[in-house]
């Protein structure tokens, strides 16, 4: 096996063992501990006027909208993410944006909403570190999309997750992109 394959496992397995642990909460859980993130909101370092894209729940992972909806309420335009190849783009995501089906179970606004460029990235994920890096559902979507993003301006990564997907250590590849930040019901650490 190679480098780049043991890596590949390492990170498949801390994915499974994560993601088992977030499974395993139950759904009043999950939803107690999605509204506790919204309280850590005064020591979240997004600028004034900031544009942030937060992203639509799936399965089982924490639910970013009420915070998003604080955001929204204090000023920040919203966007969500949109798959078009290997990357993303954000669409404006506003109380009355018609919502499409998308894939991953997702929901994402139609192709007629305005394409915005994040200055904040709220990003789901399977599992975090206690050094920033971050172990994504294995598709590079996001890696992919920081790199051309970072190409036209400063970007603020923060992790939204529940506390049990932190592992001991992610392995890390040239590619991976860690996080400036995470966000859990217990509050916010900074990484940078």
């Amino acid at each position: 096996m190679t480098e780049v394959s043991n890596l590949a496992a390492e990170k498949d397995l801390l994915r499974k063992q994560a993601l088992s642990r977030r499974r395993a909460l139950d759904e009043v859980e999950r939803i107690e501990k999605s509204l506790q993130i919204v309280d850590h909101l005064d020591v979240l370092p997004v600028p004034s006027g900031a544009v942030v894209a937060g992203f639509w729940p799936i399965r089982d992972e924490i639910d970013p909208r009420p915070l998003m909806d604080r955001l929204r309420q204090r000023g920040h335009r919203l966007g969500l993410p949109v798959m078009v190849g290997p990357s993303l783009i954000f669409r404006h995501l506003q109380r009355d944006t018609e919502l499409v089906p998308a894939g991953f179970g997702c929901l994402e606004p139609g192709p007629e909403a305005e394409e915005l460029r994040p200055d904040v990235l709220l990003m789901p994920l399977a599992g975090f570190d206690a050094v920033g890096n971050r172990i994504g559902y294995g598709r590079a979507y996001y890696d992919n999309t920081i790199t051309l993003l970072e190409k036209t301006g400063p970007l603020l990564r923060i992790g939204v997750a529940f506390s049990t997907q932190e592992v001991d250590r992610v392995p890390t590849e040239a590619h991976d992109k860690p996080l400036d930040g995470i966000l859990t019901e217990h509050g916010y650490r900074s990484f940078g």
